[in-house]
């Protein structure tokens, strides 16, 4: 049995660990951007998950305005321990300017698929949620992606009853996933 053996099931539960670390680390940020409810019981999850590290850094970094540089850092320190992490198990880290670019390309990709994944989200509560009934989700997420489908929706207005404004907000990210992913990273995704 070579290294790589092990090597690979340990890059994949490393990088996958702290993936969904820094997606939950992700829409703490997120939830200040979008107003959420303090009450949700899916914000009280997410506060729980970040407070105690949270609560650390801002002994030492203030917050910027009404953003909260603390969570943000967090987010850099989990994205670096992440590429770091990932580097040493494959025997390759990356060096100079290359570790800046590998670290927005890890940010940048993160944004896109929880944007992309909410959106998927509203769309199928929006089929399957009967009406008057409570999902602690749909307020939340119908909050967070309102800035990238309203502009949408005043543009391409529901056909037949049907709002396709998700549909091409999809593609768009998608599109400006590949058109930006390479030039961080050098080479296609």
């Amino acid at each position: 049995m070579t290294n790589a053996y092990f090597a690979n099931p340990l890059v994949f539960l490393v990088d996958t660990l702290l993936y969904l670390y820094m997606v939950v680390v992700a829409l703490r940020l997120i939830m200040q951007w979008a107003h959420w409810e303090y009450h949700n019981p899916v914000v009280q999850f997410i506060i729980k998950l970040t407070q105690a590290p949270v609560k650390q850094l801002r002994r030492v970094i203030p917050a910027a305005g009404r953003w909260d540089t603390a969570t943000l850092v967090l987010l850099l320190i989990v994205a670096i321990v992440k590429i770091l992490a990932v580097g040493l198990i494959v025997g390759m880290l990356p060096t100079g300017v290359y570790w800046l670019t590998l670290l927005l390309a890890e940010l940048f990709k993160l944004f896109v698929n929880i944007f992309t994944v909410s959106i998927l989200i509203e769309v199928i509560l929006s089929w399957v949620t009967p009406a008057g009934s409570y999902n602690p989700v749909a307020p939340l997420v119908s909050r967070m992606n309102a800035p990238l489908l309203r502009p949408v929706r005043r543009i391409i207005p529901p056909i037949a009853g049907l709002d396709l404004s998700a549909l091409f907000v999809l593609l768009g990210l998608q599109v400006l996933s590949m058109l930006i992913l390479p030039v961080l990273v050098g080479g296609p995704i």
